[in-house]
């Protein structure tokens, strides 16, 4: 293993600064993009670079999670940050840059989806969404990734690349990336949809939205426009309660800061 010198330490120090300030200054982009900190990071022994792009990734995360007032309309940090770590680990080249997020840790009366461009550093959809009528009343505390369950299921997916007209109208089918979890989403036909349930007059009727038989159903008057932003092999997250015992390959974090940084 290679010592770190106090003279590399003190270059480090220089990268981290420069690229800390870039992190403020410089819209979304990777970080080999930055090419003065990069450079500088070049010299730097693989720890120490190591270092310096999980603290630019996690300079960026924080920043942009602050931008896009994430913390007001509802949206923890750290389910956000698992969301973008799950993002630069999956999104090819061709796609959106666009994440989904989901956080049925909440209310159903609370609009729990988010719809971010992150290149843009935009959300471009804040609203509600339902959840399996098997996993919960208001608050899902099951999940399952069976057929027949009627339960939603936890993890990452990756969009379609097209739309097509179901039984709920305009829908966007799902593949699920997390064995064990939600692998079987398109056996079972979970996918995006809109529903006449999922609105506010409803919640204000029942005390909670309807439930789907699995699948993130959409306010109707809202499907359309978001199945066309997120089609085409975008992330969506789907984060839970603690407690479900979800674990998965891409919260790797070293991998998602390699991605980020350009270097894969």
């Amino acid at each position: 293993m290679k010592v770190i010198t106090a003279s590399m330490w003190q270059v480090l120090g220089r990268v981290l600064g420069v690229g800390l300030l870039l992190g403020l200054l410089v819209p979304a982009g990777p970080v080999a993009a930055q090419t003065t900190p990069a450079a500088e990071a070049a010299k730097l022994p693989a720890a120490a670079r190591r270092a310096y792009y999980q603290a630019a990734f996690e300079q960026r995360t924080a920043q942009l999670y602050a931008q896009l007032n994430l913390r007001a309309s509802g949206l923890p940090l750290a389910v956000f940050r698992e969301g973008l770590v799950g993002y630069y680990n999956l999104r090819p080249a061709s796609s959106p840059p666009v994440l989904t997020l989901i956080d049925f840790s909440k209310s159903s009366q609370q609009k729990r989806l988010w719809v971010i461009n992150v290149e843009k550093a935009k959300v471009l959809f804040h609203t509600l969404v339902a959840h399996g009528k098997a996993s919960g009343a208001d608050v899902p505390v099951a999940f399952s990734n069976k057929d027949g369950s009627e339960m939603s299921s936890l993890g990452f997916y990756r969009t379609a690349a097209s739309t097509y007209i179901g039984k709920h109208g305009l829908s966007l089918k799902l593949v699920g990336l997390d064995p064990g979890f939600n692998t079987n989403a398109e056996s079972r036909a979970v996918v995006v949809h809109g529903a006449e349930y999922v609105c506010e007059d409803f919640v204000k009727a029942h005390g909670r939205l309807g439930r789907s038989q699995g699948c993130p159903a959409l306010p109707v008057a809202e499907t359309t426009a978001i199945v066309k932003t997120i089609k085409g092999g975008s992330v969506l997250y789907l984060h839970g309660p603690a407690g479900t015992g979800y674990h998965s390959r891409w919260l790797n974090v070293d991998t998602a800061v390699q991605a980020y940084a350009g270097l894969r």
